[in-house]
């Protein structure tokens, strides 16, 4: 018996500790998620974004939070007559270059992306005008 009490002190005392291991509970957790979603709502009504596009933007973060958030912010701006600050990116974001593209690491490495996009659209051009030409001649000499 005493040996059972033992154990069930010590798995106790194992599991108090857990939040110096740097495991979260779910309270914490919890917190976390609903400050995430207030500040993403702050920030799309700092930005002017309307609440549905932040909706929208945001389908990962609780509506709930982003609501409360931008409702705070709305209201903090609205009590200090602060402005909107207009986004300086535009709409869709910085365009990440896709894995593998050659033009990507040209990018990077401060070349120029056209330069190397160009030659590689000649080779597809050339049959394409080819055949054009091919099928603007015989009209051409039924012309004539």
């Amino acid at each position: 018996m005493s040996s059972r009490r033992l154990l069930l002190v010590l798995s106790l005392a194992a599991l108090a500790g857990c939040d110096q291991l740097g495991i979260e509970s779910a309270t914490v957790t919890a917190a976390r998620v609903e400050a995430d979603g207030k500040a993403v709502g702050a920030a799309c009504r700092h930005g002017g974004r309307a609440i549905e596009d932040c909706f929208v933007l945001n389908k990962k973060v609780d509506k709930a939070a982003i609501y409360a958030g931008w409702r705070e912010m709305d209201d903090y701006m609205r009590e200090n007559k602060l402005e909107v600050v207009p986004p300086t990116l535009p709409p869709g974001g910085p365009k990440k270059p896709a894995e593998g593209d050659a033009a990507s690491g040209a990018e990077e490495a401060g070349g120029d992306k056209t330069a190397e996009a160009a030659p590689a659209a000649k080779p597809a051009d050339k049959p394409a005008k080819a055949g054009e030409k091919a099928a603007a001649r015989p009209s051409a000499k039924s012309e004539h």
